[in-house]
């Protein structure tokens, strides 16, 4: 487990420049850089500015300790780093021009070991001008995050992913690779995590139900790794802060296992190199990111020993998933791959018929579609999504995941490739910021009675909710105290005049 040191309190002392090197919530030192592309670094290299007084030292130790597994740590922490810059010890940018609302945390699985609260710090840090979790099956991290923003003045939403079944689109693979009918499938803008029995119910399901495919995935994994075997409540559950652990962390386990067993030496590279099929020695063992990536593909994975083919009561049939989602009072989103795939080739089918369910928003991770300076087919399906999303008015969302190592923390909304597109992603977060405020404060957000009331066409809800959205940050949400359902969007607008 991590260290659950507590947060010193009083001044940022002077400690001098060295970095400590950072460790993982369960204690093993990171393989992947600890810093995705675009992330700040450092105080003295992006975004932080600061004071003499407030040195890199002590900042280094605060961050290190919002990703403790420990809600109490990671909350002094972070109210020690906010205090920091209220008292103008350090300086955090305006926000500029880019957004990430796909950010899984450790909650699900974060590469880099991030926390809700230390996404939000990395997100003021970057200048971000909205930020977004989302956590697989869960929402762990839904209020911390969004008390973070609030503490910080961040512009954050919150929301979780999940997978669904779209019977009308049984025979063809969607978004899933190699499975029918399976599509990957969000909610965003979450108010909080505060559900109706019933709610709880279903989010309950979610949970189970992804652990006990995890609990029967180990059961196959381990005939076939043996002796490397594992204990799924030993092994694999500590390594994550309230139990929900993936098929990452599995993979994680049975490396580490398996160095217990064999060491570092010629054992370990005979057994993962028989085991996996491959020379093992160059899959940077003993617990390296190429050796989990083989792992998870030769055991887990489609055609791996340890998958089973998912059938249509496998998940959540998408009709009772966005019920969920809007009686939680979020915003049903539908998640775009590539559109290389049976089913994608059909987006424009398939959009209608999951908008009839509900579906507001299509999410769209733009970093893996395309390459800079590549005008391939993988841009020219970016583009043509995008466009065919503006056509039907879906407020669309954009993210990096970080779930896997090299994954930005944020994307290149200025690159040639992007540039175009940026305009739209940015109205996106903005309108998802905008709905969860007025969802939380006063039940109006995007999907509510009143916005299909006073904005009957999506075109008007999405201006309505973009300029508040842009007008709106944390530190001036007091100016819609006493709003209701009998206001004008004008009325509401004019609040923040």
């Amino acid at each position: 487990m991590r260290d659950q040191r507590r947060a010193r309190p009083g001044p940022l002392p002077s400690c001098g420049r060295t970095r400590p090197r950072l460790r993982s919530a369960w204690g093993a030192p990171y393989n992947a850089p600890r810093h995705p592309q675009g992330a700040p670094r450092a105080v003295h290299q992006q975004g932080v500015t600061r004071e003499p007084a407030a040195v890199d030292g002590d900042l280094n130790r605060l961050e290190h300790d919002l990703d403790s597994f420990d809600p109490r740590v990671r909350e002094r922490s972070l109210r020690e780093l906010a205090g920091a810059v209220q008292e103008r010890r350090l300086a955090l940018p305006e926000p500029g021009p880019r957004a990430n609302l796909h950010c899984h945390t450790f909650f699900s699985y974060n590469a880099y070991g991030y926390s809700p609260s230390h996404i939000a710090w990395l997100a003021a840090k970057a200048g971000l001008a909205v930020v977004g979790i989302v956590d697989f099956d869960v929402l762990d991290g839904v209020d911390e995050f969004l008390g973070a923003g609030r503490l910080l003045n961040l512009r954050a939403c919150a929301g979780m992913e999940t997978r669904v079944f779209i019977p009308e689109f049984a025979p063809y693979v969607i978004n899933s690779p190699g499975e029918p009918g399976i599509s990957y499938h969000m909610a965003v803008g979450l108010p909080s995590a505060d559900l109706d029995a019933e709610q709880q119910r279903f989010a309950a399901g979610l949970r189970a139900t992804a652990q006990q495919r995890n609990r029967e995935l180990v059961a196959r994994v381990n005939e076939f790794l043996a002796p490397v075997t594992l204990d799924y409540d030993r092994d694999v559950i500590p390594l994550t802060p309230s139990g929900n652990a993936t098929e990452r962390h599995i993979c994680l386990a049975y490396a580490r296992r398996a160095q217990e067993l064999f060491g570092n030496g010629p054992r370990l590279v005979e057994f993962w190199s028989e085991k996996l099929g491959t020379d093992a020695a160059a899959l940077d063992l003993p617990l390296g990111v190429t050796l989990q990536q083989h792992i998870r593909q030769r055991t887990m994975k489609r055609g791996g020993v340890g998958y089973v083919q998912p059938d249509t009561g496998s998940f959540p049939r998408l009709a009772d998933a966005n019920r969920f989602i809007l009686a939680a009072g979020g915003i049903p989103t539908h998640t775009w791959l590539d559109g290389t795939s049976e089913g994608e080739a059909r987006i424009e089918e398939l959009l209608h018929i999951v908008m009839q369910s509900g579906v507001c928003a299509i999410n769209i991770i733009p970093d893996r579609n395309y390459t800079r300076g590549v005008a391939d087919e993988k841009l020219r399906n970016l583009h043509a999504v995008v466009a065919v999303a503006k056509t039907m008015d879906l407020v669309i969302v954009v993210g990096t995941e970080m779930n896997a190592p090299g994954q930005k923390f944020v994307d290149d909304f200025d690159s040639a490739e992007l540039a175009p597109l940026a305009p739209a992603f940015l109205a996106g977060a903005h309108i998802v910021y905008a709905h969860s405020v007025l969802q939380r404060r006063a039940g109006l957000g995007y999907t509510s009675r009143w916005a299909s009331a006073r904005l009957p066409s999506r075109a008007e809800r999405n201006e309505f909710f973009g300029l508040l959205g842009e007008r709106l940050r944390p530190h001036n949400e007091a100016a819609l105290d006493g709003i209701d359902g009998d206001m004008t969007p004008d009325a509401i607008l004019h609040r923040l005049d």
